[in-house]
């Protein structure tokens, strides 16, 4: 199943504010009390929100959600993020794929692309890509952590600094206005670091609802990225974007925050 557009904003919103009553979102959404409790049912059901007495609160912010819980939040843009992005690398080019849902729907828009060397620590990127004979597909060594199929860990950052990419691709656990990126995993984020160390053109694929998230391991400043691709912006984060030089390329999905 995927979730209705009122469900990715609940989702979303509760990620900002830790926690939500039912009669909140019924004056947000201007829907009955009974609709409102199906949406967050179901978002409980699918382990991506806790029920709580008269509403619901986030999972932990020390973890990020399992790879098969994630697949479900914003799929709409991150395919056009994937989509957009995908027409800027070009053929022959060497691209790292990281970790992260919005990485494999990159994957997904690369795999009839010709020439491409592509280099991942994420089993999901393999396996689509594992369809793709023209494309030359190398998977790092490391420790597998089976919840979000990703290699991490010393055999992973080792093989990753044996090569120096075209484009170092990353996704990222949270998005923070002064310090820049963030992971809910150390092992996470010095993954990205490395990625980012070991790239030609750094690049940031990250849906709206990134900004706020309470991710606690920093992976590096915003300073550190040639270019984000997303799907909707502040003005505020516009700015910040240009203040650090950083190519920003935003789709034409827009979807409006019912917390901002």
């Amino acid at each position: 199943m995927s979730l209705s557009e009122r469900q990715n904003q609940i989702l979303n919103w509760v990620q900002q504010v830790d926690n939500l009553s039912i009669e909140v979102l019924v004056d947000k959404f201007d829907v009955s009390a009974q609709t409102i409790r199906k949406d967050v049912n179901q978002l409980a059901d699918l382990h991506l929100v806790r029920r709580q007495h008269g509403g619901i609160t986030q999972m932990s912010t020390a973890e990020n959600l399992p790879f098969d819980n994630r697949q479900y939040l914003n799929g709409v843009a991150k395919q056009k993020i994937a989509q957009m992005l995908a027409r800027d690398i070009p053929d022959g080019a060497s691209v790292f794929l990281g970790i992260g849902t919005t990485v494999e729907y990159v994957a997904k828009e690369l795999a009839h692309r010709k020439d491409l060397q592509v280099f991942t620590n994420n089993l999901m990127v393999a396996a689509i890509l594992s369809g793709s004979p023209h494309i030359s597909v190398k998977v790092t060594g490391g420790r597998l952590r089976h919840l979000h199929r990703d290699l991490v860990g010393t055999d992973a950052l080792e093989s990753i600094r044996q090569f120096y990419f075209d484009y170092g691709i990353i996704g990222c656990g949270g998005l923070d206005m002064s310090l820049g990126l963030l992971d809910f995993d150390p092992d996470e984020a010095i993954i990205s670091r490395v990625i980012l160390e070991s790239s030609r053109c750094t690049v940031l694929v990250a849906d709206q609802s990134k900004w706020g998230r309470k991710a606690m391991a920093r992976v590096k400043p915003f300073a550190n990225i040639h270019k984000v691709y997303t799907d909707s912006v502040s003005s505020k984060q516009s700015e910040l974007m240009a203040e650090h030089k950083v190519q920003l390329n935003v789709s034409e999905v827009s979807l409006v925050s019912p917390y901002e």
